[in-house]
């Protein structure tokens, strides 16, 4: 026998009522300023993303050997220009006077080679003139640089939007030409309408171009103050120490100037370097004292360093040096919304190179 289907039916299921849930007092306020610690702006890893080494036990000296910020020296008229232009001016004639009489000499004994002569004192001329017309070129070049500088300080201190707009656009087409920053550009010109403060608009641009060229800065100089460092603990010449000293020091400059868009020629690496020594050699921060290894170092690596070693680390700093003095100099734009370089950030490299210890996981590198 199979069993009948069971016809369906409601079934009444007795309401519940919710748990009682207990009503909890509220929470008193709880005074926590002692647990609370403020970052300074030298502890900010986002700030100083570059970790000095544990040797390091003098700040201050550190912030002391960091060169103030450089500006351009000011061209004056003085006697001595004067003196000099005069006197090119006489040799000039002198050696026209000299060149005329040459070439008549070889129209008296040939034809031939009297326009031979003329030929290639024309070509001469031509090529000198192409060569002072690159160096003119390259001399408003980094005028064209300073002017920015100034225009963006103005539109920073102002508040003004158009002299923003001015610095955005002088900035983007100071770089046209740089295939690595079109992103930066392309996204520096989508915020270009959308901000309408000037500082801020300044800041954008500094942070968008100018970031990711300062942390290809900081890479060159902290290579040519390795280089020196190595070079000049190893030569066994003092004279070998200075003249690769300034070997890379003026390539140094020149690296940095092509970077920041400058593109100098000869006279403007030149007028760079002078600018750069004069600033050192007047804030004092050219040359630095016997103890210095000791001072900055602390005591364990200047007892580890020999005296050779101690002086490449200080031929390094000073190189260190330079190149900050040649980024301020170089660069299109003052710091503002990004932190200027300093010393810190290069000690605890050159002594883990030198020494031969790791970082601080005391790993050796």
């Amino acid at each position: 026998m199979t069993a009948k289907n069971r016809k369906p039916k409601a079934v009444p299921v007795a309401e519940q009522d919710p748990p009682a849930v207990e009503p909890q007092a509220p929470r008193k306020p709880v005074f926590v300023a002692d647990e609370a610690t403020i970052v300074e702006d030298a502890q900010d890893p986002f700030l100083t993303p570059v970790e000095p080494s544990d040797d390091i036990d003098d700040e201050a000296a550190l912030a002391a050997l960091t060169p103030e910020v450089a500006t351009p020296k000011r061209r004056r008229l003085s006697f001595f220009k004067i003196a000099l232009s005069a006197f090119g001016l006489v040799f000039s004639l002198a050696f026209a006077a000299w060149l005329d009489s040459l070439i008549q000499g070889f129209f008296a004994r040939s034809e031939i080679l009297g326009w031979v002569a003329t030929g290639l004192v024309a070509i001469g001329a031509l090529s000198l003139f192409a060569v002072a017309v690159k160096e003119m070129r390259a001399l408003a070049r980094l005028n064209n640089v300073q002017s920015l500088k100034a225009l963006a300080e103005s539109a920073a201190a102002e508040r003004d939007p158009a002299k923003a707009r001015q610095v955005v656009s002088r900035l983007t087409t100071l770089f046209a030409g740089r295939p690595e920053t079109a992103r930066d550009r392309a996204r520096l010109a989508e915020f270009d309408e959308q901000i309408i403060d000037g500082p801020h608009l300044v800041d954008l641009a500094e942070t968008e171009l100018l970031l990711p060229l300062d942390r290809q800065a900081r890479g060159l100089i902290l290579g040519a103050s390795k280089r020196v460092s190595v070079v000049t603990a190893i030569s066994p010449r003092a004279l070998v120490d200075i003249g690769y000293v300034l070997f890379e020091a003026m390539r140094l400059v020149r690296s940095l100037s092509y970077l920041y868009g400058g593109r100098p020629g000869t006279l403007g690496i030149m007028r760079l370097a002078r600018d750069v020594v004069s600033h050192l050699a007047v804030t004092g921060s050219l040359a630095l004292g016997d103890g210095v290894v000791q001072q900055l170092l602390g005591q364990g690596i200047a007892n580890r360093l020999s005296a050779k070693l101690g002086e490449g680390v200080i031929n390094g700093l000073m190189t260190a040096r330079i190149g900050i003095a040649a980024m301020d100099l170089c660069r299109p734009m003052p710091f503002r919304a990004t932190k200027r370089p300093g010393i810190g950030e290069f000690v605890g490299d050159l002594t883990r190179q030198v020494t031969g210890t790791g970082k601080k996981d005391g790993k050796s590198g």
